[in-house]
């Protein structure tokens, strides 16, 4: 299961690509972002979904949860693993603490690693930075939004966090690895990539070896 972040704009992706530009007709990729992804997933034999997360100007956090528990409740998915990009991670984090009987792993893609009660903007507060001085990020309801949840609940799981050396949102991923070094690393595969924050565009083939690797 893989769930993006923000809606990236064509205009960034075509940008920070080594492939093919794109374009859609509002200027928007949403879960676009992934089709590299699983293509290369698919061609391993491998099942994907990437559920277009709903407009965060019109819903909450919540609502993104509830999405992709659906999905994976409707295609009835077991030892599903969980791939959050940049946001993604506050969602995957929030399904995982849910359902954590259909969930074998979680992969943060340089994303957001929540702890109970903190939401997007408190861990890009946490990292030094004012969240709005991001061009384009805006206090939507799914970024300001707490997440509140047992982290009993998600410490068997397996977790992979893929850090982007050269990302833009290297206040937030630097408060995960953070995260991850006070843990000893328990329970935890990390990796890093020298590409942009969307490795997908800037550094496609490394990536989805990584993901294929977690899937294994």
């Amino acid at each position: 299961m893989l769930v993006h972040g923000g809606n990236i704009s064509t205009e960034t992706w075509n940008r920070l690509t080594v492939g093919k530009l794109v374009q859609t007709e509002d200027g928007y990729l949403g879960a676009g972002c992934w089709d590299g992804t699983i293509a290369a997933l698919r061609a391993q034999g491998h099942q994907a979904f990437a559920p277009a997360l709903k407009d965060e100007r019109r819903c909450h956090l919540a609502d993104h949860v509830e999405q992709v528990c659906s999905v994976i409740v409707d295609h009835d998915l077991g030892e599903a693993i969980l791939v959050g990009h940049s946001y993604g991670g506050m969602v995957i984090t929030g399904c995982a603490a849910r359902m954590p009987e259909r969930i074998r792993r979680l992969v943060y893609v340089d994303a957001a690693v929540p702890d109970p009660g903190q939401s997007l903007f408190d861990l890009i507060t946490a990292g030094g930075r004012d969240p709005l001085s991001f061009a384009g990020l805006e206090a939507a309801a799914p970024y300001v939004e707490r997440l509140e949840f047992d982290p009993l609940t998600i410490e068997r799981l397996q977790k992979t966090y893929i850090l982007c050396t050269r990302s833009e949102f290297a206040t937030v991923t630097h408060v995960a690895r953070e995260k991850i070094a006070a843990s000893g690393s328990k329970g935890w595969t990390y990796l890093e990539l020298p590409t942009s924050h969307v490795p997908m565009a800037s550094l496609p083939d490394e990536f989805y070896h990584l993901v294929l690797e977690a899937a294994a």
